[in-house]
């Protein structure tokens, strides 16, 4: 193997290591800044009540539940049950949603990082 690919591939293998440790939530913000183009819907069930969330470049805010204000409080906690995760462009609008892809499972969305 050559250089440049020994460095892509300790590249690859550092961030698949950095991204184990991460949150659900800590990994759908990393996903949006490395896509700023993309918004992310999450409709997810926290404490047996129904979710949604936003997240773009980086920051997640709830759209049904006040949004804590300090950023290190994850708006999804790990207990947090994923129904499914759409992926819009950029800029959103509510009355006009752009859809990449709709639907998506956890597994599906992990398989994009």
């Amino acid at each position: 193997m050559d250089q440049r690919s020994d460095r892509l591939v300790k590249s690859v293998n550092s961030y698949q290591l950095s991204t184990m440790s991460l949150s659900k939530i800590q990994k759908l913000e990393q996903y949006t800044i490395k896509h700023p183009q993309e918004v992310l819907l999450i409709t997810a069930t926290i404490e047996k009540e129904r979710d949604q969330l936003m997240v773009f470049k980086g920051f997640s805010s709830s759209l049904m539940r006040p949004t804590e204000f300090n950023p290190d409080v994850p708006m999804l906690p790990e207990a947090a049950d994923i129904i499914s995760i759409d992926r819009l462009q950029s800029p959103y609008n509510p009355n006009e949603p752009n859809y990449i892809e709709k639907g998506l499972t956890w597994k599906q969305m992990e398989n994009l990082f």
